[in-house]
């Protein structure tokens, strides 16, 4: 693949993946005014947030085989066309079962889309430029993602179902693009890490061989840091600090930004001065220091600081790891992707649950428990080999 066709095709992916999170934080600064309209309990408004997390979790094993038997470029394009179907759905519903019929097909879309796209990118690139390409593949995710509650709240002043309606429009129009513009890509081989992947392992038993298993802990650790600040942050500093909507637009947009710049910036030169396991080591170390720091700070300066940089960590962890597997993964990468999105999501789906348990016995309780947590991953991480990736082997 020449590089002009390379650079627009993993343009169009990335503005998939951007497209498909943009549309789950949309949801965001919605909730409460549905939650209002409906008069459903925050009970109901919780389980909402996790059926999207558990479908994804539950699919994601599938549709990552159904990646590498299918191909990449179907996977995506119905991906898309769901996510646009439970956006309108989440748009025109006026009962709490059209509202969850609305957030299982946002977790099918996303167990789609995924493993999908994480297998197209490392078709396209060449074993030097992936790294970069996964940085820019974190940064479209979590820019998406963290952005959305702001964008969601903008288009809400417009209308309370304005977001989704364009959201679903976003995502048919990405659909449409992809099938244009997309080509399924020349599959990449290599062979020693398949035989390693595939030698007397078969199915999900894979998921236990040391090449693969602590990297699929860390994608586990680092969302569910991630999952357990994010969903409780607006609760956080509105109960320590008083903040006002636009303080909380400010802090997370600020921090979206700065953890994109460091994806794009810094990923591929720390990647090739530390490799992925040094990296993510350090990442760890960061993510969990910045975390308790955020439990300490007593002044709106400190706390928006902190909140600028606080996702650095986070944010450079999961491309390092995607990269890692990708080398590793040989013939397996439908298998891979499918793996990191299952334990994303599994995260996504515990990280708020026992957040919101912990939070009501004491505010800075989810994040003292994903410090340990992110503690926990470090000294297992100590334990992880680089000399198990596929070049080195």
């Amino acid at each position: 693949m020449n590089k002009l066709r390379e650079n627009s095709t993993l343009a169009i992916l990335l503005g998939n993946l951007f497209i498909a999170f943009l549309g789950i934080g949309l949801v965001i600064p919605i909730l409460p005014t549905i939650m209002n309209e409906l008069q459903i309990s925050g009970t109901v408004v919780g389980n909402l947030t996790a059926a999207f997390a558990l479908t994804q979790l539950i699919l994601s094993p599938f549709t990552g085989k159904a990646v590498d038997r299918y191909g990449r470029k179907i996977i995506v394009v119905i991906g898309l066309i769901i996510f646009g179907i439970s956006e309108l759905l989440f748009g025109i519903g006026k009962s709490v079962e059209v509202l969850f019929l609305s957030r299982i097909l946002g977790g099918v879309s996303a167990a789609f889309i995924m493993p999908a796209v994480t297998a197209f990118i490392t078709d396209i690139t060449s074993v030097e430029n992936r790294p970069k390409a996964f940085g820019y593949m974190s940064a479209a995710i979590s820019t998406g993602f963290i952005i959305g509650p702001g964008i969601g709240g903008f288009l809400a002043e417009l209308g309370t179902r304005v977001p989704f309606f364009t959201a679903a429009g976003l995502g048919i129009i990405a659909a449409v693009l992809s099938i244009l513009f997309l080509s399924e890509p020349v599959r990449r081989k290599a062979a020693a890490s398949s035989d390693q992947v595939t030698a007397g392992k078969v199915g999900l038993k894979k998921i236990f061989l040391p090449m693969f298993f602590i990297a699929f802990i860390m994608i586990f650790v680092s969302s569910f840091g991630l999952a357990a600040f994010e969903s409780f942050f607006s609760l956080f500093v509105d109960h320590k600090f008083n903040f006002t909507p636009k303080d909380i637009a400010i802090s997370i947009t600020g921090g979206a930004l700065i953890g994109a710049i460091a994806q794009i910036a810094l990923f591929n030169r720390l990647t090739v001065k530390l490799g992925e396991i040094g990296l993510v080591r350090y990442c760890l170390v960061f993510s969990a220091v910045t975390v308790f720091l955020v439990t300490v700070a007593n002044s709106y300066l400190t706390i928006i600081l902190l909140t600028f940089i606080v996702f650095v960590g986070f944010d450079l962890i999961r491309p390092a790891i995607t990269n890692y597997l990708s080398n590793v993964a040989g013939d397996e990468q439908g298998f891979v992707a499918g793996m990191n999105s299952m334990f994303t999501s599994l995260a996504n789906v515990l990280g708020p649950i026992i957040g919101g348990m912990l939070f009501d016995i004491d505010i800075d309780y989810p994040y003292y428990f994903a410090v340990i947590l992110l503690l926990v991953g470090l000294f297992l991480a100590m334990f992880w080999k680089q000399k198990e990736t596929a070049t080195e082997n």
